[in-house]
């Protein structure tokens, strides 16, 4: 995913720039037809930068300590920890999110992700030109943004799921095989694998066990 740093925020994208193919929402679950030669130039992978991966730690620690706070405010709550998600503003894609949401949950073990209001994050849908990406401003306001050209030509499912890797901690790697969910677009338009391998889930897994203790020291200090 291809980050970038626009104004008072933190970009993670999927390593690509989408083609502009109008304002018709994805809603197939599969990998579209590729796009013309024209348009398909900037689907190269690369190297993700210092800049995107500064960009996607921020994105991160904002769910970390948005998730922190709440539990510093309930510290009764269960022990599992729940990041929740609002996918209000991403109606076309409610498919793919709500299945984004239970491949990360049948994979790790140390956080789960959940529908409801007093979201962590939120996901969006529209149009741009950067493609889909993770952003935040820094302060606890992070949201996935699903880009309509992009989840034509590429796995909806793939391109969400890796998004919501993002939330969760992992950084891009668009050099990778298809097999690792976090390297993005590099594979191309035929990788439809939407799931985390091994290395990937053992990392959230001790991102959440080791984050979430610091977050939650910094937020009892701070108040």
């Amino acid at each position: 995913m291809r980050l970038s740093t626009p104004l008072l925020s933190a970009v993670a994208g999927l390593g690509l720039t989408a083609a502009a193919l109008g304002s018709v929402p994805a809603a197939a679950d599969t990998a579209d037809t590729a796009a013309p030669a024209a348009s398909r130039s900037s689907y190269a992978a690369y190297a993700g930068s210092a800049e995107e991966a500064k960009a996607n730690e921020a994105f991160f620690e904002a769910v970390l300590k948005s998730v922190a706070e709440k539990r510093a405010a309930n510290p009764k709550s269960a022990a599992a920890v729940t990041v929740v998600y609002n996918a209000s503003g991403a109606p076309a894609f409610s498919t793919q999110i709500a299945r984004s949401a239970q491949i990360w949950n049948s994979s790790v073990s140390n956080v789960r992700l959940q529908a409801g209001s007093n979201a962590d994050f939120t996901y969006r849908e529209g149009n741009d030109s950067r493609g889909s990406y993770a952003s935040t401003d820094g302060h606890g306001r992070g949201y996935v943004f699903l880009d309509y050209a992009q989840n034509r030509q590429y796995n909806s499912t793939r391109v969400t799921t890796h998004e919501t890797g993002h939330v969760l901690g992992l950084p891009d790697h668009y050099s990778g095989p298809c097999s690792e969910l976090m390297s993005g677009g590099g594979p191309g338009p035929s990788c439809t694998n939407a799931t985390p391998n091994a290395a990937e889930r053992s990392r959230v897994n001790q991102l959440w066990a080791n984050g979430l203790a610091k977050a939650l020291q910094k937020v009892n200090q701070d108040r």
